[in-house]
């Protein structure tokens, strides 16, 4: 009796510890410090440690596990489980979403930009590209059209950025060039000093980013409407992490993304909102370039750019004319909402 009673016992516990979910941990790299860019993934956290009752965490680390030009790496490795990086940073590591950094793509909203690159990151070619990383693409970090600030005199022609050194990467970097500006892609961290310095006269950056890393404490000028396009930073994930997920929490992840955008997007909103307020009380001028003067640049840069873009790239083995058409199809289904 003794014996059966025993085994009743261990077979009891077993049934317990198998249907009991295991903690999980996972670590992720971002870099900076918690600003609008970094939100998601904050509220990501927030809603998984909640809908799983504190048995799947992400921690999350500002620059101590990875530099942000080598977090691709990093997940690639698994050294960490999670993590955002920006495709410019290493073009040819990702080079099917750098179609989103193409300037001038027509992007006029956080939530277009967040539905043209979604539906970038679900085509196949795509998964494939960044599958190379054993990266799973999980959401992206959406930002609107850049600008640049710079000091001295305000540039407001074209003319007037030949030769102008700015701090731009990928497709904006291209832009900037094919006026005769001469682009440096110094990461978002490095931005005030190459600007304290002189190394570079003007930062293309998102508003965020200008208030993050301080660049529009230094500035004498803003423009306004230059809007030559933006950057992609995507969040990915380790792919053996992700599938070695229970069901439960992998359902916790996935379907906290939508909810997390939606915070990123309310929070942007914010920080847009208090933009004029800022440059107003630092004393820098709003500068907006003549309409003429922004149908030049998007014709030097724009059509040039995208053609060589499609070139190379199919020329990569990638469907790069059906990528582009589909952030052009995506934008205009958004539109017609």
């Amino acid at each position: 009796m003794k014996s059966i009673f025993a085994k009743a016992v261990v077979a009891s516990l077993a049934v317990g510890f198998a249907s009991e979910t295991i903690a999980e941990e996972w670590n992720v790299s971002l870099w900076g410090k918690r600003r609008a860019f970094t939100e998601h993934v904050e509220k990501l956290a927030e809603l998984v440690s909640e809908k799983t009752g504190g048995e799947f965490t992400l921690n999350i680390s500002y620059g101590g596990l990875s530099k942000n030009r080598e977090n691709l790496d990093g997940i690639s490795i698994g050294a960490f489980e999670m993590a955002q990086f920006c495709a410019g940073y290493h073009r040819d590591k990702n080079p099917s979403i750098t179609v989103l950094e193409l300037p001038f793509l027509g992007v006029s909203t956080l939530e277009e930009e967040v539905a043209v690159s979604h539906a970038v990151y679900g085509h196949p070619a795509v998964q494939a590209d960044l599958g190379r990383w054993n990266a799973k693409l999980l959401m992206t970090s959406p930002m609107p059209q850049y600008n640049i600030v710079g000091t001295g005199e305000a540039r407001d022609a074209l003319a007037e950025f030949d030769g102008m050194r700015v701090r731009a990467t990928g497709g904006i970097g291209q832009a900037f060039s094919a006026v005769g500006a001469v682009p440096t892609s110094v990461t978002a961290t490095e931005a005030y000093n190459a600007m304290e310095s002189g190394v570079v006269d003007t930062v293309a950056f998102a508003q965020h980013a200008h208030f993050a890393y301080r660049t529009i404490d230094q500035a004498t000028w803003w423009t306004a409407n230059l809007n030559p396009g933006t950057v992609n930073c995507p969040v990915v994930v380790n792919v053996d992490a992700y599938e070695g997920l229970s069901d439960a929490h992998r359902e916790a992840l996935d379907s906290s993304v939508d909810e997390a955008i939606a915070h990123y997007l309310a929070n942007y909103g914010e920080v847009l909102a208090k933009w004029d307020s800022v440059l107003a009380e630092k004393g820098v001028a709003k500068v907006e370039l003549p309409e003429a003067e922004i149908a030049k640049f998007r014709e030097v840069a724009a059509g040039p750019i995208r053609d060589k873009w499609i070139a190379d790239m199919t020329a990569q083995g990638l469907p790069a004319q059906e990528l582009y058409d589909l952030v052009m199809s995506t934008l205009e289904a958004e539109r017609s909402k």
